[in-house]
């Protein structure tokens, strides 16, 4: 099966994305259909779960590799792995071959130029779970090796480790301030949804917005709370 936009639609989306501001990630995408979905109301970017500790969303890699493959032009899918060795990481990326590796868990930091000699092309977003302050710290330190971050409302420090999926918010300020100093851009999820979306764009001013379960009902993508976050993404710019 591939993605099949009308010419209009298609030029709309890749407008829309060109021109938006923040750039909007729609994740937890379980079928080419969502994906079709997703890029129909506007979604810059398409991210897809691979194995995880706990969370929603996750999908076999060989689903990913089908979705990556159709993903048309100008719209970035992105591999969420939970592995947190180089080689694992790499050996993942090459089932699916996505435009981009969202790692997260915490990697050695020798990793990352790991992970790029053996994929160039590929780009590298780190996800940080603003806990405390201190993940401020740990944002700036790893920002310099990777391409993005995305703040998220995980907690890898749980016996079952939360990393990403929990529909919670977290402290914005603090990702606030991690957009005004981090010489990357930044990504803010957690909890997002139409009717908190404009608060978070005005608030934490991010270069991206992720989001899972704000615009699903019962697990599956509601093209009505897509249209409505999408409208209240756009009001803010």
């Amino acid at each position: 099966m591939v993605f099949s936009l009308d010419a209009a639609t298609f030029k709309k989306t890749i407008l829309l994305v060109l021109m938006q501001a923040p750039r909007i990630k729609i994740c937890c995408i379980a079928s080419a259909a969502e994906a079709q979905l997703a890029i129909a109301h506007g979604a810059a970017a398409l991210g897809l779960v691979g194995p995880m500790p706990s969370g929603p969303g996750v999908i076999e890699d060989s689903l990913i590799r089908e979705i990556a493959a159709q993903t048309p032009p100008g719209i970035s899918s992105f591999l969420l792995t939970s592995e947190t060795a180089a080689a694992d990481i790499i050996a993942h990326h090459r089932k699916v071959s996505t435009s981009v590796i969202q790692l997260v868990d915490a990697v050695a930091h020798d990793a990352y130029a790991e992970i790029r000699a053996a994929a160039p092309a590929v780009k590298l977003v780190q996800v940080i779970h603003v806990v405390g302050a201190e993940n401020v710290d740990e944002a700036l330190r790893i920002a310099p090796y990777v391409d993005a971050l995305l703040l998220d409302s995980g907690n890898p420090r749980l016996a079952v480790k939360e990393l990403g999926g929990t529909g919670r918010t977290h402290n914005w300020q603090l990702s606030r301030e991690i957009v005004e100093r981090a010489a990357v851009p930044v990504y803010l999820a957690g909890g997002l949804k139409p009717e908190n979306v404009r608060e978070a764009i005005e608030t934490v001013k991010p270069f991206g917005l992720d989001l899972c379960s704000g615009v699903r009902t019962h697990g599956k993508l509601d093209a009505v709370k897509l249209a409505a976050f999408f409208k209240a993404a756009h009001s803010a710019d």
